[in-house]
């Protein structure tokens, strides 16, 4: 057996990949066509303009699908680990909704373009990095007790998201305080002569470590989710979907991604 066929592995896995790809087509694909200058530029730019744009819509819109999928499954491992702890259930819970959260947002940056309405893109990425950003401090607090062995490659991971959350943050308010000129968010392409070209590489460079940041961190679910299985129990209430008796006939439990305890 394949390693990525063990247990739910395939779900961060997957998530990381497709992610990925989704970022690396788009980039591609406007580049070829000129769209965007090669060299770094926003992650949004890449999906501003059409066919870019459809590419990266529906790319991100399957990334939001195995978002919630995959923090759905490290709520329910995390609650079947530490049955009895209120500390560990409230934090568990905490996590899940801002993992949700955090999800809805990555739909809103794949759906509501930098280009056409630059407020709600906004709305999106801080709920995708802010939200995120803590939804990863406390899954990291929640390693430390329950996985010692990762808890400090989440640190790092969690480290590394914060500081290119700041340096994104300075270098993004500097760019767009007026002081390097307007209409920059529909500015898609720089000339290194330029004023502000500078703190626009910073806030690119610092958008692309952000990203990948968070990829790296659904990278360390991999080994936990290779030891989860996922069951469906189906209830029977007759030998015939047009009859519907009083009381249950039979019980059915299958496995329905294979998996080991």
């Amino acid at each position: 057996m394949w390693w990525f066929q063990q247990g739910l592995c395939f779900l961060p896995s997957a998530l990381v990949v497709w992610s990925a790809a989704s970022f690396i087509f788009s980039y591609i694909t406007a580049v070829v066509l000129r769209h965007i200058d090669p060299l770094v530029p926003y992650i949004s730019d890449t999906g501003t303009i059409p066919p870019e744009r459809c590419l990266f819509g529906i790319m991100l819109n399957i990334s939001t699908f195995l978002g919630i999928a995959t923090v759905y499954v490290r709520y329910k491992q995390v609650y079947a680990l530490s049955p009895g702890e209120p500390k560990i259930a409230r934090l568990n819970k905490a996590g899940f909704t801002l993992g949700i959260i955090s999800c809805f947002g990555l739909c809103i940056i794949a759906n509501f373009q930098k280009y056409t309405l630059f407020y709600m893109h906004v709305v999106g990425a801080c709920l995708t990095f802010g939200i995120g950003a803590i939804y990863i401090l406390v899954q990291t607090i929640l390693s430390y007790t329950m996985q010692p062995k990762v808890f400090w490659i989440r640190v790092i991971v969690l480290l590394w998201c914060g500081s290119s959350i700041a340096s994104m943050f300075v270098s993004s308010v500097l760019l767009y305080s007026g002081l390097y000129g307007t209409d920059l968010v529909q500015k898609l392409h720089w000339n290194s002569q330029e004023k502000g070209y500078i703190v626009h590489i910073i806030s690119t460079i610092s958008e692309w470590s952000l990203a990948f940041s968070f990829l790296s961190f659904f990278l360390t679910y991999i080994r936990d989710f290779q030891k989860i299985s996922l069951r469906a129990d189906i209830n029977l209430s007759g030998h015939s979907v047009c009859k519907t008796p009083n009381s249950f006939v039979a019980d059915e439990h299958t496995l329905l991604i294979g998996g080991r305890l």
